[in-house]
Order: structure tokens, then C-alpha cells, then sequence
């Protein structure tokens, strides 16, 4: 929601009004509703007729990029990684990488939709060695925007996440009957 203005002058693509439209809304990162006030209050304030969900990332695979190979989640558990993301919120993936167990050596973030140079790729592979990294590790997001880049020489590992709800599984079971009988 940020300052609350439309684009240029601020982060939103519609006013806050327009959420009236709404089936629902979901806010990602919050395990409980006491975790979005925010959004809560302002749907409260905007369209108090839409529900609220909260949601998490998790992790839900991950595979080495050099051999396409899946590698397990719990083999990653304590390894030493250098994470790069350019994605809107490159902390989110953070915070997911530390809650699967992994040790983040540092994050270094880009800017959303970021398309990567051989250069700036041969450059966190060198500081991922100063680091003591035992690899790389990205997004899929960030995988598509790079896969045709020559690999580095430590592993990259790609990590897939998936949403999980943590709250509102009955309103968005509804809203889902409701968008297919829509037909």
C-alpha cells in the first residue's frame, strides 16, 4: 500500500477503492491475521465486505542447475550459500532459505525483473568463494533470467516455493466455488 498514491507517485496500479472488486485478498508473510493489521484495517476501511487471507512461502524443491538434478531440501540444511534474487521482495526469500535450514553466507539483492550479465554471475560465484559458500543459490524467478548465462563454477542451486495459506481456507475454498460456477 506504501504512501497510498497511484503510479508515478506511488506504488499502486488502482486506488485502494478498487478492492471492492474483490473476492478476496491474500497478505503473504503473515502466518495470523494479528500479522497484517495493515491490510486488514485498511480492507476494515476500503471494502469491508472482503475477506482476508494470510499466507507463507515455504520451500517446496530444489534442484542443481548445471545437472537439472531435484536435490532434497534436508541436503541443503547447513550448507553455506550465497543467495541472489531480483525479485520485489529478496528478504521474503531469505527468510525462507533460513527457515529450511540453510546458512546464508550474505543475500545480494537486484532489482525486480533483473536480467543477469555472464559478468555480474562470475562475480558472485568469486564472492560466494570469499565467503566460504559452498554454493549459489536463486530463485526459479531469477533461473529463467539466467539459465542461458555459463554456469558458475560452485553449484547453483535453484529454489521453488509454493504459497501455503495459514489462515481463510474456508473463504478461499469459497471464492474458488464461486469463480468456477461462474463459468
Amino acid at each position: 500500500m506504501g504512501n497510498g498514491r497511484l503510479l508515478p507517485a506511488g506504488p499502486l496500479r488502482e486506488p485502494l477503492t478498487a478492492l471492492v472488486r474483490a473476492d478476496l485478498v491474500v497478505a503473504t508473510g503473515a502466518a495470523t491475521l494479528g500479522d497484517a493489521t495493515a491490510v486488514v484495517e485498511t480492507l476494515e476501511r476500503v471494502a469491508p465486505d472482503v475477506p482476508v487471507l494470510t499466507a507463507l512461502a515455504v520451500a517446496a524443491e530444489c534442484w542443481e542447475a548445471s545437472r537439472m538434478r531435484p536435490v532434497g531440501l534436508a541436503e541443503l540444511a547447513g550448507a553455506r550459500v550465497l543467495a541472489f534474487a531480483g525479485i520485489a521482495a529478496p528478504d521474503a526469500f531469505a527468510t525462507t532459505l533460513k527457515a529450511s535450514g540453510v546458512d546464508l553466507a550474505r543475500l545480494v539483492p537486484f532489482p525486480d525483473h533483473h536480467w543477469y550479465t555472464g559478468e555480474e554471475l562470475a562475480r558472485l560465484d568469486h564472492r560466494a568463494g570469499e565467503l566460504g559458500a559452498a554454493g549459489l543459490i536463486t530463485t526459479e524467478k531469477d533461473w529463467v533470467r539466467l539459465r542461458k548465462l555459463p554456469l558458475p563454477r560452485r553449484p547453483l542451486w535453484v529454489l521453488a516455493i509454493r504459497l501455503v495459506l495459514t489462515s481463510g481456507e474456508d473463504a478461499w475454498q469459497a471464492a474458488f466455488k464461486r469463480a468456477c460456477s461462474r463459468g
